[in-house]
């Protein structure tokens, strides 16, 4: 079992057979299941939070954990931090945040509220709706900053990029002010996610 457990591969392989089995099971506890709009509905809304979590999991992991710990690093061994961690977490982080906005517009097109809830329900006036926009919106937002304001930044406040020094420390701080933005912005975004489920 320390051998299976040692191997993040076999670890999330086993975890992902686990979740196949219970879905299986419960599904059949249904009466089973069809290929149909809500099968594919389940689908995105299980990828959505799962990589929602991932991403949201790494923004906090950021804020919370290593950007309040980097001045108590001695200086021989922060590139540890640049060079190997922060770029393996910020690939997950991006690409999640990538998966989290595209499987939650399919989501919202399967289940026919996507035009609404983009639209903030002005027409329909469907609260339920405006509250899933509002987190959509912000959800957008918040991915567009990973994509093209954060990665950008990080990349040569971390060395991937060459540029001068200045340059460096100038996309270190804008990188953080936009991961905090982001933050700022999660809590707001996750209440109005939640919410929607309530309202009608």
């Amino acid at each position: 079992m320390v051998n299976f457990l040692t191997s993040l591969s076999k670890t999330v392989h086993a975890s992902f057979g686990l979740a196949i089995i219970l879905f299986l099971g419960l599904f059949f506890l249904n009466d089973g299941f069809a290929f149909d709009i809500s099968f594919w509905s389940w689908i995105a809304r299980f990828t959505h939070v799962l990589v929602g979590i991932m991403w949201i999991g790494l923004l906090w992991y950021f804020n919370f954990v290593q950007i309040p710990n980097m001045a108590k690093i001695p200086d021989e061994q922060k590139p540890a931090i640049g060079k190997v961690i922060a770029p393996a977490a910020l690939f997950y982080f991006r690409w999640a945040a990538a998966i989290t906005i595209l499987s939650g517009l399919i989501l919202a097109g399967l289940n026919g509220y996507l035009h609404d809830a983009m639209t903030l329900s002005i027409n329909s006036g469907i609260p339920k709706h405006t509250s899933i926009g509002i987190g959509m919106w912000l959800g957008i937002i918040m991915a567009f900053n990973v994509w093209f304001v954060i990665w950008p930044n990080q990349k040569r406040a971390l060395g991937i990029v060459d540029c001068d020094p200045d340059i460096k420390a100038k996309s270190a701080k804008t990188a953080m002010l936009f991961s905090r933005t982001n933050t700022l912005l999660s809590i707001p975004m996750l209440l109005t996610m939640v919410a929607a489920q309530n309202l009608y």
